[in-house]
This record gives C-alpha cells, structure tokens and sequence, in this order.
C-alpha cells in the first residue's frame, strides 16, 4: 500500500457535496422544529403558568408571580384541603383565578370571629394576611369546592360569588418561578384533618 506524502505547498483536498449538506442541513432543521413543537406541545398538555394578577394570595403570592401549574393533578385525584389551585372563574370563564381550597364537596363553612370553620373544626391557617372580616355560612354541593385568597380581606372568591365546579379546575399550582429572586415550591398546607 502506498502512502501519500505531501510537501507543506500541497494541500489534500476533499470534494465537498455541495448538495448534499443542505439537504442534511434542511432536514436537521426540520427535525429541530418537529421535536421543539412535540415538547411545546407535550409540556402545555401537562402544565400551564399563570401570571398572579392582584394581591387576593398574599402573602402566599404577590402580584406579577409567574405560577407553574400541574393540569394533570386533578385527572385522577380529588383536590384537597389547602390545595392552591388555578380554575375558570364560575361568573366569567374567559378569566382565571388562582385560590386556596378550604372545603370540599358536602362541607359546611362557618365564618365567624376572625375563623374559619369547616364542619365545625376551625381550619389551622398560619398562611393568610389577616383574620378574616366577614361573617357567613356556606354549604358546599357536590361536584363543587370552596376557595379563598390567602389576603382573606381583599380577595374575590366563593365567600362572595360562591363554590367552584370541580370542571373549572385547571389543576394545581405547585412553583412559583418568577421572578427568579422569590422562586418557591408552593406550601399545600394541611388545614383541616
């Protein structure tokens, strides 16, 4: 077998197909695009994030908190018990709300005092802004949960406008993501036993 030698003036040169790196780089491009979309929409099947827009959650959430939101929580499960969830407000679906779930379906709320009582039982809520400052009485129907701001004296939720249909939940909020300096994992403390 002979060996080729070449002087520092020579160069080896190898055909380059013109043709066919294009071809190679259009259907890598096209491969990129095909997995990106696959993901895209892979990932929105499974979450979605929020934007928090007031202070009805403080000190939970503040305004301008983007949320991530496990949709697939509620597929196979029932909400719980402070759950933070986001859902389709009852009154006007086009908006969504992001809340606490204080009760389930059949429970019975009392607000009375500064506390809120489920079944009888005053819920342990060291997460909210303040006591709240209404007094009232709610029973919840089937197919349906109770939900309140964490900011219980500035916040629009069922104690005014009533129980959200279990169909309106999107899911679970589980990580607030930005900004990055107030990232958190979402507390779905256990209120009520």
């Amino acid at each position: 077998m002979e060996s080729e030698e070449f002087s520092e003036h020579e160069v080896a040169t190898v055909p380059i197909e013109k043709e066919g790196s294009v071809l190679r780089f259009f259907l890598d491009l096209l491969e990129t695009i095909a997995l990106s979309v696959v993901l895209f929409l892979g990932i929105n099947a499974l979450t979605a994030r929020v934007m928090v827009d007031g202070f009805s959650m403080r000190p939970t959430l503040e305004n301008g908190e983007y949320v991530l939101v496990n949709k697939m929580s509620y597929r196979s499960e029932l909400p719980e018990y402070g759950d933070v969830v986001v859902f389709h407000f009852p009154v006007d679906p086009a908006q969504d709300f992001i809340k606490r779930i204080i009760a389930l379906p059949g429970d019975d709320i009392n607000i009375i005092d500064g506390q809120v009582r489920v079944n009888g039982h005053v819920l342990n809520e060291s997460y909210i802004a303040a006591a709240p400052q209404y007094v009232g009485n709610w029973h919840v129907p089937e197919e349906q949960v109770f939900v309140l701001g964490d900011n219980r004296n500035n916040s629009s939720d069922s104690h005014s406008w009533g129980a959200v249909p279990l169909e309106n939940l999107i899911g679970k909020a589980i990580f607030a993501y930005w900004p990055p300096p107030e990232w958190k994992v979402l507390e779905h403390v256990r209120i009520y036993q």
